[in-house]
């Protein structure tokens, strides 16, 4: 099955799938969806998926909902 997440539709459905691994994982990441106007190269409008992570991982650290017991406080 081929997808396209240039157009409207495959960018909301990236968007979300992207939402939903980081959030089963703990954290929060903002993505919006970007509506570009024509495009000569690609023959088409498209929409563009921005988040603000970076280099594929979210910036900021897990929610406050982690139970992993990773950063335990001493004492």
């Amino acid at each position: 099955m081929e997808t396209d997440f240039c157009n409207v539709d495959g960018a909301r459905r990236l968007k979300q799938r992207i939402e939903e691994y980081w959030k089963d994982k703990g954290y929060n990441v903002d993505v919006k969806l970007i509506e570009a106007p024509f495009v000569a190269a690609m023959r088409s409008a498209r929409t563009d998926v921005r988040s603000d992570m970076v280099n594929g991982f979210p910036r900021k650290g897990r929610t406050e909902n982690d139970n992993s017991g990773r950063f335990r406080e001493n004492g």
